[in-house]
């Protein structure tokens, strides 16, 4: 089945722009990039929600010749080539300049979003990849935003939703995200393991059309508690919830130490690993795909993936900035939209 995509270009000034359109130019080797997800290239309709002029500049910038098309929000895509890209238009308030900042343009960004969300949830697309924005600016411009997730979570009305990263042979999800150490023993709650367990397995059932998927779960606490003598949030907290999960029909594995359950023969036969906190699970997989995985938002009505990058404003419009990433996130976002219509 043909699906249809959207990518939001991100900060205008960072490096969104350069990766989308290094994607379009490439495209005529989709094929072995995404060969891992067994997405048909051939059928993928893509478009990319942004300033048109922005993408042209950044373009003659990149010394790159792609054909822009702009696309109404409610007119269809059409299929991905090479060499071209088409756009859902929406203007800057000013002229971006490759690496600086300016508030000016923060509406812009989030109506890229809000256009994005707003068609996923009207089926006009089938889901929608983010390239990175900077959430500082857009604090600066007078807007409250605490990033991607919390914005989408807000705007879909999902009352839980899971952060898991992912690259080939290696998906992560996390209980607690961006948090201060010293806060996530208190997070770290049967409730909280609860709800993002159920997302997460529910989720690899639907969006990975995967049966009865294998979960393992990182302890908190150094050698998972050791017993109870190296803490006791194991033997208090997640094993009694664990326990309740299994009897709902959600057998997850654990908890195991973090420190070996990464190895290769746990990880072979598992689907997903649950770790605890950020800094737990995530420089695992970056070590393992750095460049090559995408951040997947879990249990929202919509498929949202995104690059597991920043705006890195250093690299913007000189050619330098790798597009793996993006590789990845719209096969995943591809894999995810199909399983959804199967």
């Amino acid at each position: 089945m043909s699906q249809s995509l959207v990518v939001t270009a991100g900060e205008s000034s960072g490096i969104g722009p350069d990766v989308i359109l290094k994607v379009a130019a490439d495209w005529g080797h989709a094929e072995e990039y995404l060969a891992w997800s067994q997405v048909d290239c051939s059928e993928l309709r893509l478009g990319v929600i942004a300033d048109p002029d922005l993408l042209q500049r950044r373009a003659e910038q990149l010394g790159l010749e792609i054909a822009l098309t702009q696309v109404l929000p409610n007119e269809s895509l059409p299929i991905m080539q090479a060499g071209h890209l088409a756009v859902i238009p929406v203007a800057l308030a000013e002229p971006e300049r490759a690496g600086q900042l300016n508030a000016a343009n923060a509406a812009y960004v989030l109506k890229t979003l809000e256009i994005a969300v707003d068609g996923c949830l009207s089926g006009q697309w089938q889901g929608m990849v983010t390239a990175p924005v900077h959430k500082g600016v857009i604090n600066e411009a007078g807007v409250p935003f605490t990033g991607h997730t919390e914005f989408l979570q807000a705007r879909t009305q999902t009352e839980q939703v899971v952060m898991m990263l992912a690259t080939e042979g290696l998906r992560v999800a996390l209980v607690t995200t961006h948090l201060p150490l010293k806060e996530v023993a208190d997070a770290i709650t049967p409730e909280r393991i609860a709800r993002v367990s159920r997302v997460l397995y529910r989720a690899l059932e639907r969006d990975f059309g995967l049966s009865q998927p294998r979960i393992l779960v990182c302890g908190l606490n150094p050698h998972a508690g050791e017993d109870g003598h190296l803490g006791r949030e194991e033997l208090d907290v997640i094993i009694p919830t664990l326990k309740a999960l299994a009897q709902e029909g959600i057998p997850l594995i654990g908890p195991l130490p973090a420190d070996t359950l990464f190895a290769q023969h746990h990880l072979k036969n598992a689907d997903a690993v649950l770790a605890m906190y950020h800094d737990q699970g995530l420089p695992v997989l970056k070590h393992a795909g750095f460049g090559r995985a995408a951040n997947i938002t879990l249990g929202m009505p919509i498929v949202r993936t995104s690059v597991d990058h920043g705006t890195a404003l250093d690299l913007a419009g000189t050619g330098n900035a790798h597009e793996g990433s993006l590789w990845t996130a719209l096969g995943y976002a591809a894999l995810m939209a199909d399983a959804r219509t199967r």
